[in-house]
């Protein structure tokens, strides 16, 4: 075997960089509360932006203790079928429209009033 391989490492995983001489930046600690009472610390740099909300480990959105109230994001309410049919044509198109293809069903099943025959 070649002598500039390395047995017995998985460089595809490991780092041969070692921590020395590393400075980490200061950190700060930033507490939040979710709706269960769940309290979670996280370091942050002291550069970092803080977020206003934090995922809990409970899964409910964490607000920060003692921090700016965060911005509620504007509801977009789910637009129906129906209203956007309303949006490009008036009820008494629709009326209308009705009508005409109410009066070729019946033609075409050999209707010959507005009222089925028993």
């Amino acid at each position: 075997m070649a002598e500039r391989s390395l047995r017995g490492t998985n460089l595809s995983a490991l780092s041969m960089e070692t921590d020395a001489n590393v400075v980490l930046s200061e950190r700060q600690l930033v507490r939040y509360l979710c709706a269960n009472e769940h309290v979670s610390e996280l370091p942050f740099s002291i550069e970092a932006d803080i977020p206003a909300t934090w995922e809990c480990r409970c899964g409910q959105v964490a607000k920060l203790i003692d921090g700016p109230v965060p911005e509620e994001k504007p509801v977009k309410v789910a637009r129906t079928h129906w209203d956007m049919l309303l949006e490009r044509r008036s009820i008494a198109e629709l009326e209308e429209l009705l009508e005409e293809r109410l009066a070729l069903l019946r033609a075409s099943r050999g209707e010959t009033s507005g009222k089925q025959t028993a």
